[in-house]
Parts: structure tokens; C-alpha cells; sequence
């Protein structure tokens, strides 16, 4: 009996057994797959998959000249300035460079042929110029410490993490909220950013900052992108008087050749209605008056963020009724070269009153695209609309 049921007990370990260790290999090979991905694993696999690539690209050359010239060479190597290490890649030329010295003595020599499928000196400058070119991309990917096949992910995080970072949050009842961002040139990344949070009792106050730094596209997103960090962690941290004046003094601690930045500060009781807008050299907001349908200028006194220390910011207050709209927007909508910023205001103040029977739904991105589609710079707008 005892001999009997050792038999499944047995078996139930060894299966056990395999399970592990089937798990262990195949938590190895994720591990390695996610490390090759980011450039953290080994590149001898692809050294030694363009190391055979270079032989039978020689081999081809010999046999069919015509079909297979010997600057097919540079395949592998273009290829190996995207994949390989500087160190690893110095393996690689040496290779090309022997299978170049090979093609020259098998083939017909070139001064007494008319030159087609031939090793003349025109195809070693070219063999030799895609050499230095992928040992300039390599060096330049080690310096940075960016591998290629984590670069264009890593700036998709980028990307994402301000568009997230600019989500507005969800508003109460009786409010809604439009917001657009248009980075210059058509460019993925944008130096205007938005950073919003809802703080105080209950959660009813909105508080919400619209920044624009100094540049424009991908010369200021490094910044923008830092910047709207420490904003989303100042905003609700401090009182709201508090947050201009800790953002001034943060840029200032930065010491950027090109550091200053303007913002925009609203503050704003979602029971209420009443709001602050405190402004650091920003241009005015605008707010609509649903009882007379105009557009109201609001303008806040302070100067640019990351100018001097001490600085002071003079808000300005509101009231949203039922119906009124408060509009937000950096220079690139309303000020250009061939039109001041009073002009550039009435413009999409003018544009703004169509969307007033749609209650400005989706109102946010048709505005830039009539009022600023064709401008290099960016762009942003933003709607607060009680109901």
C-alpha cells in the first residue's frame, strides 16, 4: 500500500518541479526580451547576426556582381550604427573591410572592365562614409545613454506624460470645461501647458494654472515638461497667493540662459462661482457676460516668472453666473507678427460668439483652428462654462 501511493505523490513533485522550473525560463526570457528592448542586454546577437549578413552579401557579390553590387555593404553597417555598441561596431568595419579586400581580388579589377558590379574606388568612399556615419550615431546614443530601441519610446512617455499631466479634472454639475493645445510647426511636443486640480473643503474649489515658457516646440518642452511637474505638486500644496511667487522662486533656482516663463493662476469656487486670477506677466483673460453678451477683458498685475526675486502678483476677481464663460489663452493665439494683441483679442472674441448657442461644446479646438491655424507658435485655449 505504501509503495502504491508513493507513485502520485512522486509524479505530483516532478511535475511541481517542471512548473518552476518552465516559470523560471520563461520569467528569464521576458526579463531578457524587456532588457534588449530598453537597451540594457547584450548586443551579440546582433553583432553576430550582421557579422553572417557580411559574408553572404560577399558571397552574392562574387556570384551575381550585377544583382548584388558590393555597396550593399552598407546595409549592415547602417544597420549596426542603430543597433550596435561603438566597441562592438568596430568589429563589424573590420569585417566589411575584409570582405571589401575579398570582392576586389575575386572580382574583375575594375580598370579593365566598364566598371559595373566592380570594387572601384567611388564604392569604398561610400562603404567608408556609411562607416563613420553609424560610428557618429552610435558614439552620439552612448553619450546620451539613450539606445535606440528605447528613444522613440522614451519620447512617447514624454509626450504622454504632459498630455496627462494637462488633463483637466472632472467638474460637478452645472460646469464643463474645453481645452486645446497646439504645439508650433506641428510638432508633438509644446511649450504651454496646463496643470488643474480641484482642493479645499470637499473638494469645491477649482484651482487651475495655464504656463507659457520662454520658446517654442521642442526647444522648450524639456522645460515645459519640468515645470509642469513642480507645478502639479505646488498647486494645492500651498495657499493659492503662495503658488505664483514658489513658482518664481523655483525658476529662479533653475539659472536657465532662457528661463522665464508666464502663468496664469485661477482659483475658483465651484459653488459659488467667484474666482482669483492672478497673472505673472500673462496676457489677460477674457469672461462672457451672458446678461449683455459682451466680452469682459480681465487682467491680473505681475511680472514674469523667473525674472527677479521678491516678486508680488495683484489678483483680480469675478463672479461666473449662469451662462458666462471665462476664456484662457497664451500670446501664440492672439498676438503675432502682423497683429498686435487688442486686435489678435477682439478677433476671437468675434470668433467666440459663434459658439455661445452650442454653449462652446467642442468650441476649443475650432477656435485656434480660425484664429491661429497657420501661426508658429504655440498655442493654447481653455473654457470654463457654467451651465
Amino acid at each position: 500500500m505504501a509503495q502504491r501511493r508513493a507513485g502520485p505523490s512522486t509524479a505530483t513533485t516532478r511535475s511541481h518541479q517542471a512548473l518552476k522550473a518552465w516559470h523560471r525560463v520563461r520569467t528569464h526570457l521576458r526579463k531578457s526580451a524587456v532588457d534588449y528592448f530598453r537597451g540594457g542586454a547584450s548586443d551579440w546577437v546582433a553583432l553576430a547576426g550582421l557579422l553572417l549578413t557580411v559574408p553572404a552579401l560577399t558571397c552574392a557579390t562574387v556570384l551575381t556582381p550585377l544583382w548584388c553590387a558590393p555597396e550593399a555593404l552598407v546595409l549592415p553597417l547602417i544597420a549596426g550604427g542603430l543597433l550596435l555598441r561603438p566597441a562592438s561596431l568596430l568589429a563589424l568595419y573590420a569585417a566589411a573591410a575584409i570582405a571589401l579586400m575579398a570582392e576586389s581580388l575575386l572580382l574583375e579589377p575594375w580598370e579593365f572592365s566598364d566598371g559595373a558590379g566592380r570594387v572601384t574606388p567611388g564604392t569604398i568612399l561610400v562603404v567608408a562614409a556609411a562607416g563613420l556615419s553609424g560610428l557618429l550615431i552610435a558614439q552620439f546614443r552612448s553619450r546620451v545613454g539613450v539606445p535606440w530601441r528605447r528613444g522613440g519610446t522614451m519620447l512617447f512617455d514624454l509626450r504622454e506624460r504632459i498630455r496627462v499631466q494637462s488633463e483637466l479634472p472632472k467638474l460637478p454639475a452645472g460646469w464643463h470645461h474645453e481645452m486645446a493645445l497646439r504645439p508650433a510647426g506641428g510638432q508633438s511636443f509644446s511649450g504651454d501647458f496646463v496643470v488643474a486640480a480641484r482642493t479645499g473643503p470637499k473638494r469645491r474649489t477649482l484651482e487651475l494654472v495655464l504656463t507659457d515658457v520662454s520658446g517654442k516646440g521642442m526647444d522648450a518642452a524639456s522645460r515645459a515638461l519640468l515645470l509642469s511637474g513642480a507645478f502639479g505638486g505646488l498647486l494645492g500644496s500651498l495657499p493659492p497667493h503662495a503658488f505664483l511667487p514658489a513658482a518664481n522662486g523655483y525658476l529662479l533656482r533653475q539659472s536657465w540662459d532662457e528661463g522665464f516663463a508666464t502663468s496664469v493662476h485661477l482659483v475658483l469656487d465651484l459653488d459659488s462661482g467667484d474666482y482669483e486670477l492672478l497673472s505673472a506677466g500673462h496676457v489677460p483673460a477674457m469672461q462672457l457676460n451672458a446678461g449683455c453678451g459682451k466680452w469682459e477683458e480681465k487682467a491680473a498685475e505681475g511680472p514674469l516668472l523667473g525674472v527677479y526675486d521678491g516678486a508680488e502678483f495683484d489678483p483680480v476677481k469675478g463672479t461666473l453666473r449662469r451662462g458666462d464663460v471665462l476664456m484662457l489663452f497664451t500670446d501664440g493665439l492672439v498676438e503675432t507678427a502682423e497683429r498686435d494683441l487688442t486686435e489678435g483679442m477682439d478677433r476671437l472674441a468675434g470668433e467666440a460668439d459663434r459658439y455661445v448657442s452650442s454653449s462652446f461644446h467642442g468650441a476649443a479646438w475650432h477656435l485656434i483652428e480660425s484664429v491661429a491655424r497657420d501661426v508658429n507658435d504655440d498655442r493654447a485655449l481653455l473654457l470654463i462654462c457654467r451651465d
